[in-house]
């Protein structure tokens, strides 16, 4: 066994009374002589050479033998350890070969999608680096099938995210429509740069969204993951958002001016989705940044409820983000934000109730040449203590004429119940904007408030028809 240490260095074997021959191998015939002394049955370098020759063992000696047994018996395992180790080692250079050769192949195919994309558009870059996992949209966390699409295929559809296919951008990111090879338009929504990319909790915030169906909400298709970048694809809403509708779309064409029946069916589509998110969901989702922009219209006018959980999502992703950076938009935000910047569910009622104004009104929330130092809600509470209720109410609205002869700016008959309703409505959303949270309905209260104005105008048109 001491022939065995590769590093020995010094050993006194001297008076042992040792027999047989002296190793060798190792590092025991390097040693001087004085390390062997008074051990007459030693023999072997350094000391003479054993008198039977070739270094054999003594006969008769069965400690020799079982020594020699020994030798062998270990130079054989070490042989077959060696063997295994560098096979082992074979297999793993292997292996890192294959890795390497694949990872460089599909280093080589992203460098050409990148090259392509910055060729359509210079304006737009996207980082792009080795994926872990095929860029598909993930199927297995969601309750329906979903949209199998992978970033060459949204690359395609969308022109390489050209300005052209640009249909609006936020807080969150910005928002491409996109045409697929079956016909079929979505939109894709590209998250913001983070800091902190957590695909745990990016998996997780996925399979909550996905999950939640209400026919006030803009249902999440799908996602689509590559590097850094992270997409959402919603279904595409045809008339766009209900800030584009109410105050102009960015395209320079003309403004479309909404009924009062138009209006009171995205008001209580709009409710209905943040009270299903605030009352239905478990856990209950805030919303954070309830506004007009938020608030899309599919191909029959119903309102939809977008960018639910966004803020969740954006900040489970990202712990480097201040809290104030998720707390809202300028103007639908409610006066206890800027406080303590926690956001609860009656902040997000203020911010309906804004929404509300604003479709009564036609107005923007904030508007300097309009308020002045304040804004929508102040500019409406003031008209209310003095009594000009009917100054807060859009004047295309007023002069519009819904299915009877006469202006709703008549006190009397099917007009003057129509002005009656708008009434009602603006002190639902004054309620909805009061300074004091608590003094605030709830979701489920608004919606059933807006209710009611149905049976106003069941009534009206019962009058309608009588006359």
């Amino acid at each position: 066994s001491f022939s065995n240490l590769s590093f020995l260095v010094q050993i006194d074997l001297s008076n042992n009374e040792l027999t047989g021959p002296i190793p060798q191998r190792g590092q025991l015939s390097t040693l001087p002589a004085s390390q062997y002394a008074d051990n007459p049955g030693l023999c072997g370098v350094p000391l003479p050479e054993c008198k039977n020759g070739n270094n054999q063992l003594p006969a008769g000696t069965e400690e020799v033998k079982r020594a020699k047994h020994g030798s062998r018996a270990a130079s054989w395992a070490n042989s077959i350890v060696l063997g295994v180790l560098i096979s082992a080692a074979s297999v793993c250079i292997l292996i890192v070969w294959a890795i390497a050769v694949r990872a460089r192949k599909r280093d080589a195919e992203d460098a050409k999608m990148l090259h392509s994309l910055q060729a359509v558009n210079s304006a737009t870059t996207w980082k792009i680096e080795k994926e872990k996992e095929p860029l598909s949209i993930n199927v297995a966390t969601f309750q329906r099938q979903l949209k199998k699409l992978k970033f060459s295929q949204l690359i395609e559809a969308t022109n390489g995210f050209s300005a052209a296919s640009m249909i609006g951008h936020g807080g969150f990111g910005e928002v491409f429509k996109a045409t697929l090879k079956d016909g079929s338009s979505v939109a894709i929504k590209k998250l913001i740069r983070l800091s902190c990319q957590g695909d745990r909790e990016f998996m997780a915030e996925m399979e909550t969204l996905g999950k939640i169906k209400h026919r006030n909400l803009v249902p999440l298709l799908g996602y689509c993951k590559i590097g850094e970048e992270r997409l959402l694809v919603y279904e595409f809403m045809q008339y766009g958002s209900l800030e584009e509708v109410l105050h102009g779309p960015r395209t320079g064409e003309k403004r479309r001016v909404l009924s009062w029946e138009e209006r009171k069916k995205i008001a209580k589509g709009a409710a209905k989705g943040l009270c299903f998110l605030h009352h239905n969901c478990i856990p209950h989702i805030i919303h954070r940044d309830m506004k007009s922009s938020n608030v899309l219209l599919d191909q029959d006018m119903e309102a939809r409820v977008s960018d639910f959980g966004m803020a969740r999502l954006i900040s489970a992703l990202d712990t480097h983000l201040s809290v104030s950076t998720l707390a809202g938009t300028p103007g639908y935000v409610p006066p206890e934000y800027y406080q303590s910047f926690r956001c609860t569910a009656k902040g997000d009622v203020y911010s309906v109730g804004v929404v509300m104004l604003e479709i009564l009104s036609g107005k923007r929330p904030t508007d300097k040449e309009e308020f002045g130092d304040t804004n929508l809600v102040g500019w409406s509470k003031m008209k209310a203590r003095e009594g000009k209720h009917m100054e807060v109410i859009d004047e295309d609205l007023l002069s519009m004429k819904e299915g009877s002869s006469e202006s709703l700016n008549e006190k009397e008959g099917f007009g003057g119940m129509i002005v009656k309703e708008m009434l009602r409505y603006l002190e639902i959303a004054l309620r909805c904007v009061d300074d004091f949270p608590s003094k605030r309905p709830n979701m489920l209260q608004v919606v059933a408030s807006l209710r009611e104005l149905r049976g106003n105008e069941n009534s009206s048109h019962s009058h309608s028809n009588s006359s």
